[in-house]
């Protein structure tokens, strides 16, 4: 399978014209977040990109399955696939690092996704199935949603044993958020930054708007799960910074502006050396080479996620830096 090339988008109020752009530029697939508290409706936002596009896959990168009942997330597939076709959506699915922890709670538990992917799947194929105590189905008719079944692919970002035993049993593919997944069909990796023009500092603004969110991501990921000492950069400072914060509302200050902008109390610590180390400023010839050692390793699909208040001039210059 050819490497393909595709954008991920951080749900705002512009990705449904961000993936018209996307289309235009080549990109494979619209992967937009699910991150509530955040970002805005991430079935809303591929719904109007649907009406605004042709080609290119629209889907959920990634699902957090705690914030919707299994009927919610099936009734969403079921409408976004008469209007953009079923051969334009994918689903993906996680346990929710992002949408979950962001209201405080803890990502799901891998056995909770899998009964959540099956019941969804099942009721996309028209089948009666039971959820928490009761029974559910769709009950769509002509004129609410398309005929059933209807088959979209499902993927399943997992990095740990457990998340990639449910991929492997239910998925049609793994994504991997910081290394692909060897083996696959269908590997998608994700890959956040921003691309230096020739000469261009990166300490500068733009710079620092545009691969800002990307560092802050993997100090709120670090932060959460213990892993501050195993950055690419000292962090130690900066994690201290949340020190104070009490514990009953810490993760909306640590999470404030995830994927899309960066916050008060990050924006101190983040610099053009940060930047570099943690390879969220990168100039074309990096990309390239990144993107060659992503196919190198496994990956089918690398998913490009910009940031920052230009998101169409990201996704241009990204293109051309690793395709010319």
């Amino acid at each position: 399978m050819a490497l393909t090339l595709s954008c991920g988008l951080a749900t705002s109020l512009d990705s449904h014209e961000h993936a018209r752009i996307a289309e235009e530029l080549g990109y494979d697939t619209a992967w937009m977040f699910d991150t509530a508290p955040v970002c805005a409706d991430v079935w809303m936002q591929l719904g109007r990109a649907a009406d605004r596009t042709d080609r290119i896959r629209l889907a959920t990168g990634v699902l957090a399955p705690a914030l919707r009942h299994p009927i919610t997330t099936a009734n969403a597939i079921s409408t976004l696939v008469s209007i953009a076709g079923r051969d334009r959506v994918a689903v993906g699915v996680g346990s929710g690092f992002s949408g979950a922890i962001v209201t405080g709670q803890r990502p799901s538990k891998w056995s909770y996704v899998a009964a959540y992917i099956e019941t969804v799947r099942a009721l996309l194929r028209g089948e009666t199935v039971p959820w928490e105590g009761s029974s559910v189905k769709l009950l769509h008719g002509p004129l609410t949603g398309p005929d059933r079944p209807i088959d979209v692919p499902f993927l399943v970002a997992a990095d740990g044993p457990k998340g990639m035993a449910v991929a492997r049993e239910l998925a049609d593919g793994a994504i991997g958020a910081f290394a692909p997944h060897r083996g696959w069909d269908w590997s998608m990796v994700m890959a956040q930054g921003t691309v230096l023009d020739e000469g261009e500092d990166p300490g500068s603004q733009r710079v620092l708007d545009a691969g800002g969110p990307g560092a802050a991501i993997m100090l709120h990921y670090a932060v959460e799960f213990n892993g501050v000492n195993q950055l690419p950069f000292d962090a130690t400072d900066w994690a201290n910074a949340y020190s104070d914060v009490p514990a009953d509302t810490r993760h909306l200050v640590l999470h404030e502006g995830h994927g899309v902008f960066v916050s008060a109390v990050d924006r101190p610590f983040i610099d053009g050396d940060i930047l570099v180390k943690s390879g969220m400023a990168l100039s074309a010839g990096a990309w390239r080479d990144k993107v060659d050692a992503l196919e190198a390793g496994g990956a089918t699909e690398v998913t490009y996620t910009p940031s920052g208040p230009d998101v169409p001039h990201e996704l241009e210059a990204f293109m051309k830096a690793v395709t010319t």
